[in-house]
């Protein structure tokens, strides 16, 4: 059987922002990247709002506030350096009437808390000014939020694994079983390569980056994923473009207060680096993963968008995109925060499972890479 020091399974962001990071770290190491699609981002990953999050939603103490607040600053050297296109654009969090303010209040407090410390409170007529167009009562400024071009962000990654010598990213390989032999402490990885054949690897360390399905990887080394309370629910987020002449009246993104436990962030506004601006995505439970928008959903993004868009038409908006979020939380569960652990005390050295990487993933994709990283000793 073949062998490499390190395997990943799954080349979303995050799988290729750790394998990018162990190449810089470990060059004399080998790695190879595994995924069952045809390039990288097939799903989460390249179906997203493409956000460069701030960090204030998120609860005191939290891996995703850490590492968001850790993230965002090396991201965008990241694209600095490297020429990724991205935009600080900014980010509105609006009251629509008085009795919002206090909400988003309480945002602006956990800002603080988490360490975010470039928000500022706006009143009625300092909105306005950015946002002439919009029905805000106040709102709290996030300078710092962005957006970035996620595909070539993973490409640069792609680019940087693959300057490996010993390194390879393989799509079309799907990873079928894991298991780990006790006589060596490796891990023994199948797959079914694109010609249709199984064949097998072995690896010291083997890092969980399969995001959808990242709660089967752990399973098939014995770990009880609905019982340690990190089963994966599908939740789905549609997406509605508006208008290119509506979308000109915006110049960031804008959102309401979020919904109730942070099932999602409401249907708000974001702008994509070419101008456009989408509403979504909205939140549902899914048990089958599909990327069609239902057109007959347009009335409820309408609904949503028309308290804050007085300008919007209900012929403004159209399907645009779907995606699909890997959560943790079932529906009647409170938040959760990602899982991101080395399984010794599981029994399981050289293992690290990374499950539930939604929202703000991308954002944290780097810190997260640096964290999982220094688990890695080669």
């Amino acid at each position: 059987m073949d062998k490499v020091d390190i395997i990943i399974v799954g080349a979303g962001v995050i799988g290729l922002a750790v394998a990018a990071e162990l190449t810089a770290k470990n060059p004399q190491a080998s790695i190879a990247v595994l995924d069952k699609e045809q390039q990288f981002g097939w799903h989460t990953s390249s179906r997203n709002s493409e956000v460069v999050h701030g960090g204030m939603y998120y609860p005191t103490g939290s891996r995703k506030a850490r590492l968001c607040v850790e993230g965002r600053p090396l991201l965008y050297e990241f694209c600095e350096k490297y020429a990724i296109p991205h935009q600080r654009i900014g980010k509105l969090i609006i009251a629509r009437e008085e009795s919002e303010i206090p909400h988003i209040e309480q945002i602006a407090r956990q800002g603080a808390i988490n360490g975010v410390n470039d928000l500022k409170e706006l009143a009625r007529a300092d909105v306005l000014k950015m946002e002439p167009h919009i029905k805000a009562v106040a709102a709290i400024h996030s300078p710092s939020t962005g957006i970035v071009d996620s595909h070539k962000l993973m490409a640069k990654f792609e680019h940087i694994v693959e300057s490996g010598a010993e390194n390879l990213v393989a799509y079309r390989h799907e990873v079928t079983m894991v298991e780990r032999n006790a006589g060596t402490g490796e891990y023994e990885v199948a797959f079914t390569g694109p010609d249709g054949n199984r064949d097998q690897l072995a690896c010291r360390y083997l890092i969980n980056c399969a995001g959808l399905w990242s709660d089967g990887i752990g399973a098939w080394l014995g770990l009880k994923p609905e019982q340690e309370g990190w089963k994966i629910y599908w939740v789905k987020g549609e997406y509605f473009s508006i208008s290119a002449s509506k979308s000109k009246l915006l110049s960031h993104l804008i959102y309401p207060p979020p919904l109730k436990a942070l099932k999602g962030l409401g249907i708000h506004v974001t702008k994509s680096l070419d101008g456009r601006a989408r509403l979504g995505p909205s939140a549902f439970y899914a048990d089958d993963i599909t990327y069609d928008v239902d057109p007959a959903h347009g009335d409820e993004f309408f609904l949503a968008a028309s308290s804050y868009l007085p300008f919007l038409a209900r012929e403004d908006i159209a399907p645009d995109m779907a995606g699909v979020r890997p959560k943790i939380q079932a529906p009647a569960d409170p938040v959760k925060d990602f899982v991101i652990r080395h399984e010794v005390e599981n029994g399981l050295p050289g293992f690290i499972n990374l499950v539930g990487i939604e929202s703000p993933g991308l954002t944290s994709c780097i810190s997260i890479a640096r964290m999982v990283a220094g688990w890695v000793e080669i």
